[in-house]
């Protein structure tokens, strides 16, 4: 595997564009009726045809075994070790609704959830909240001041927000409240490191002081706090890889994330054909991106509530929408998710997920449909997803000869 630093040494720009497409939670297990995965169950006659005029394989996002949040899945997508970039999931959400963070901030994201008369989680989305009632409720916790400290509540969507701390000497070094399962009570926030005891009580204190202003709420009476974080160096994609890269995503959390990496944000609306709308608008503009990353939310969202016949449908729909997308001509299109959210687990897993790439100069392979057991059968079978990026770069003839 090549590092960021080989990369950059190899990067050539081209005239050539690369079209990263990301089905959030693609990946998925047989439902025990059928013996299908909720892909091998939807009809994909477009997504069959690049599969086919391409080359296919798994990807494992971090690791054999490991189960992906999805901060460091994209990181891997876009060529980023996500062993060596720990991202923390709050500075994500807090760059993604462009919150002006401060130098020393800690950020959290928060989840709005619903918990039962003993204190026990029963919906750690409190039933997906309007982005309305959580940015009613964010103003509602605004007011709390903790020990000189500053706590800013910002909404994000749906059950999602941010939580700020402000103070001198803060350390992210924390683990969550949030418990990642129902039937479970909220867990007090522990301090890591010796450095983050100070952090840890205001946290606590900011919960017990949000827990009495939300008791009267429902379902969003409590909210979980994960992903403690203070603002990283990423290098980005422009300089690893002379590359002018834009983002079309609808969740804050992934524009987060893209502009973390150096990518143009780019404003859509929020269904996939508003998006593949603003591509059409920016693939032949007058700026000359050379390469976009489109996100597509709802698949992992109907993973996560266990909705096997809508992330199907969800599927479907990505497919109705490949014709489209190939009118532009891409010299490079890959497709694959940052992890996969079977139905059947309701959460993100550690089962490798399906990924494609179609190019002019690929070899393609026996494969014939995108879904998951085909893909096992690809000529790229099994590997590292952070190895998408220099594989994309060869294909876009983005890369020099390595050595004499």
């Amino acid at each position: 595997m090549l590092t960021i630093e080989q990369i950059e040494e190899l990067a050539q720009p081209s005239s050539s564009r690369i079209i990263l497409l990301v089905i959030d939670g693609l990946g998925g297990l047989p439902r025990p009726e059928t013996g299908k995965t909720e892909l091998e169950t939807a009809r994909t006659p477009n997504l069959d045809l690049l599969a086919k005029e391409g080359i296919c394989g798994l990807i494992d996002p971090v690791s054999t075994g490991v189960t992906p949040g999805s901060g460091p899945g994209h990181l891997a997508l876009f060529g980023y070790d996500p062993l060596r970039f720990t991202i923390g999931r709050g500075i994500l959400e807090a760059l993604g609704v462009d919150f002006p963070l401060h130098d020393g901030d800690v950020a959290a994201r928060g989840n709005f959830c619903t918990i039962d008369e003993s204190g026990i989680v029963t919906d750690r989305r409190a039933g997906r909240i309007s982005t309305e009632k959580c940015a009613e409720l964010c103003q509602r916790m605004v007011g709390i001041k903790i020990k000189g400290a500053e706590i800013l509540v910002s909404p994000v969507k749906e059950h999602r927000c941010v939580v700020v701390f402000r103070r001198e000497n803060l350390c992210p070094a924390l683990s969550d409240s949030d418990p990642q399962k129902i039937g479970l009570a909220p867990r007090s926030v522990e301090a890591l490191s010796p450095e983050a005891e100070e952090t840890a009580q205001l946290a606590n204190e900011f919960l017990s002081e949000a827990g009495n202003i939300l008791k009267s709420e429902h379902p969003a009476n409590m909210v979980l706090l994960r992903g403690f974080s203070q603002h990283p160096h990423l290098p980005p994609m422009s300089e690893i890889y002379k590359l002018n890269p834009a983002a079309i995503a609808t969740y804050p959390m992934y524009r987060g994330l893209a502009r973390l990496a150096g990518m143009e944000i780019l404003e859509s609306g929020p269904s996939l054909s508003d998006e593949l709308d603003t591509l059409s608008l920016h693939y032949h503009g007058t700026v000359p991106y050379d390469f976009f990353f489109i996100h597509v939310k709802a698949t992992d969202s109907a993973g996560e509530d266990g909705d096997f016949n809508r992330k199907v449908s969800v599927i479907e729909e990505v497919d109705s929408h490949i014709p489209r997308l190939m009118e532009l001509s891409p010299d490079v299109v890959m497709v694959t998710g940052d992890h996969s959210t079977p139905a059947m687990l309701k959460a993100h897993s550690w089962h490798p997920v399906p990924f494609l790439l179609r190019s002019q100069w690929c070899r393609p392979d026996s494969v014939t449909d995108f879904s998951e057991s085909s893909c096992a059968r690809g000529s790229m079978g099994r590997f590292p997803g952070v190895d998408i990026m220099p594989l994309a770069m060869a294909n876009a003839l983005k890369l020099s000869k390595f050595g004499a």
